[in-house]
């Protein structure tokens, strides 16, 4: 019977070294799944801001900076407004006479839909 008691005794103490095995091994594997992540992330990063640098290069070189646009635009968009103030300034005198002839040129008609009703009364 004492025997068996060792017996049991020693079963119970391997399963326990076992149970401690597994735990460990749990424990490692989680650790290299959160340094594998980690290091997927340093990558990517690294990735990401290789690309950005890129396109940064990319975009200087066929586009200029973004203030070199930008003043760009605003010189056209002035250039423009005075285009368009002095066609203003020349053409201003002869449309004011334009339309004043038009308001002086009056000729008084009937208009056709009262000729119709005239026309269908008879």
């Amino acid at each position: 019977m004492a025997s068996q008691t060792q017996g049991i005794q020693q079963l119970l103490a391997a399963e326990k070294r076992a149970a401690e095995k597994v735990s460990e091994a749990r424990k490692r594997k989680q650790k290299r799944l959160k340094q594998a992540k980690e290091e997927a992330q340093d990558e990517i990063e690294k990735y990401r801001q290789e690309r950005e640098r890129q396109f940064k290069e990319f975009e200087a070189k066929h586009m200029g900076s973004r203030e070199g646009v930008a003043a760009k635009i605003d010189a056209d968009t002035v250039q423009k407004i005075e285009k368009m103030n002095r066609d203003i300034q020349s053409n201003k005198n002869p449309i004011i006479q334009e339309v004043l002839g038009l308001a002086y040129d009056i000729k008084p008609e009937v208009h056709k839909n009262f000729l119709l009703k005239l026309n269908a009364s008879k």
